[in-house]
């Protein structure tokens, strides 16, 4: 999501249900202050979208979250899969009675097409996953000429067989992201797919206009029965871009009009968050959760390669100015490490300034031991009011040590399709990320493996650029650990190796807040994406 995840993203405290239940009909109107980066399942990878995905596309497996904790369970797949061959191949049997929105059945072999598309060129921006342990995935571009993978194996219309080149011992949860989904490929528009996703989910694309709006209605042909995450409760959904976070946060709280049956996707903005947090008349439309994932800011240690000048960088951040940027203590506790607590292989350690303000004394040394050079460096933010006071914050941080930095501005729709091509490199990049599920093997090698830049360059999640033979080997090794509790453990090794080389410095972990209008019931807190869920989602009449 990362969600890289992605685009930064909310959770819900509460479910926020009414005791009779759910109610049938009306519209619930979403606000976002951007359209999502993609909508094309091979292709999204921010919480926004792959949450919004959730209503209109189904995956192999899905994370039942009504209950107290996530659970994972079969989506199209009957169940969560059978390993064999020490957890090489792994097999799906698929539902019967799964209709795409015309009223055909979705098979194994569109599930089998869904998960070749991604290895186009065109469809970039996606999780990395299938290339990373598909056999043959390395090599392979896609079916666009023609060709198939031959690592997936579709014996009949309701079985699909995938052979990895490793074992993967959690590999189905990998298949609860959207890039495992079904494409009919009669309908498949390549590049184009985000406007024309073709539904096998509760709700289907009515009108798509980018970056103004994205309504959805019932698909007819979707059946409760058939389905163990989703419910088919409002009629529309209304999905409305383009308007400032803040606004969008006052308008809500406003509790008028349309604002009763309205919820927000993007967290508060930071100038709100301590007040909203705060106020006890919006406690029971409010929604914070900690989410699985990281605030941070990336050193390009391809631009910036002193090694005590990016130690000089981590010791400098005032990480007191740059939360605040966000909304304060409420966003979350200050970071150390870059996997978080809950995530499977945390584990704490610091090996930089003890103080959250930093140790500009430490950093200063560090500075006249690289020969104190006063160096200008570019720095990506996206272009909202909260990034732009952390990039103030940074910009104070590092004046102080003879760091001069130019803040680049981004749409928020675009920043990290542009962030994650490696032909516009900056010195220092923000980034987020949530973990694709609760396990180190979703945040580590995703972010630091060398080895993927040159095998994703338009969907690079690696900001620092970071390619350090030893965290590469050691990823390498890692991967093909089968116990899940040693594999954990060596992560969290590798957690401090990787922060050894000070190519990023963590900020926060993170916690993500959002409200909804009086009359929107069965928000489910989405623990997994840090989101709040719509698949139970009611309009109270």
């Amino acid at each position: 999501m990362a969600i890289a995840l992605g685009a930064t993203a909310c959770g819900g405290s509460s479910s926020n249900t009414s005791s009779s239940g759910p109610v049938k009909g009306g519209t619930l109107t979403v606000l976002d202050e951007s359209d999502f980066d993609h909508t094309d399942p091979q292709r999204t990878y921010t919480t926004e979208g792959q949450s919004t995905d959730e209503l209109f596309v189904r995956t192999l497996t899905g994370w039942d979250e009504a209950g107290s904790t996530p659970k994972l369970v079969g989506d199209l797949a009957t169940d969560t899969g059978t390993p064999s061959k020490g957890d090489t191949v792994w097999t799906f049997h698929l539902r019967h009675g799964v209709k795409w929105q015309d009223g055909t059945d979705v098979t194994a072999q569109d599930v089998k097409y869904g998960v070749e598309r991604a290895f186009s060129g065109d469809i970039n921006g996606g999780p990395p996953y299938a290339a990373q342990w598909l056999v043959g995935g390395g090599d392979y571009k896609g079916p666009y000429s023609g060709k198939q993978l031959d690592s997936i194996q579709t014996p009949d219309q309701y079985t699909i067989v995938f052979h990895l080149d490793q074992p993967v011992a959690d590999f189905n949860e990998t298949t609860a992201m959207s890039g495992w989904s079904a494409v009919p490929k009669a309908h498949d528009t390549g590049s184009t797919y985000d406007t024309h996703v073709w539904s096998d989910g509760p709700y289907m694309i009515k009108s798509y206009t980018k970056n103004k709006e994205l309504v959805l209605v019932k698909n007819k042909y979707w059946q409760q029965s058939t389905d163990p995450i989703r419910q088919q409760n409002v009629d529309e959904f209304d999905f409305k871009f383009g308007q400032d976070q803040a606004a969008i946060d006052q308008q809500i709280k406003s509790d008028g009009g349309i604002a009763q049956t309205s919820i927000e996707q993007y967290p508060l903005a930071g100038s709100d968050l301590n007040s909203f947090a705060n106020d006890p008349t919006l406690k029971s439309r409010y929604y914070n959760n900690a989410a699985p994932g990281i605030n941070y800011l990336a050193i390009n240690t391809r631009t910036v390669k002193d090694i005590r000048v990016r130690e000089a960088i981590e010791y400098a951040i005032d990480k007191t100015t740059v939360r605040g940027a966000f909304g304060g203590q409420a966003y979350g506790d200050y970071a150390s490490t870059m996997l978080s607590p809950g995530i499977g292989g945390y584990k704490k350690f610091n090996l930089y300034s003890t103080s959250p303000a930093g140790d500009v004394t430490k950093a200063k040394a560090l500075m006249k031991q690289a020969g104190d050079p006063k160096l200008t460096m570019s720095m990506a933010i996206e272009n909202t009011p909260t990034q732009e006071h952390f990039g103030d914050a940074v910009k104070t941080s590092l004046a102080a040590i003879g760091i001069t930095v130019n803040l680049v501005p981004m749409q928020v729709a675009n920043y990290f399709n542009t962030v994650n091509n490696v032909k516009n490199q900056y010195d220092l990049t923000w980034g987020d990320w949530i973990a694709d599920w609760p396990n180190a093997s979703t945040v580590l090698p995703t972010l630091f493996d060398g080895d993927l830049i040159a095998k994703n360059p338009q969907a690079n999640q690696d900001l620092s650029y970071l390619n350090d033979p030893k965290v590469n080997a050691q990823i390498t090794a890692i991967s093909k650990t089968a116990d899940i509790s040693q594999r954990n453990t060596a992560y969290g090794n590798l957690d401090e190796q990787i922060m050894k080389d000070a190519a990023v410095v963590p900020l926060m972990y993170m916690k993500f807040s959002a409200i909804s209008g009086s009359k929107v019931g069965g928000v489910i807190p989405d623990t997994i994406m840090a989101e709040p869920s719509l698949v139970h989602v009611y309009v109270k009449q």
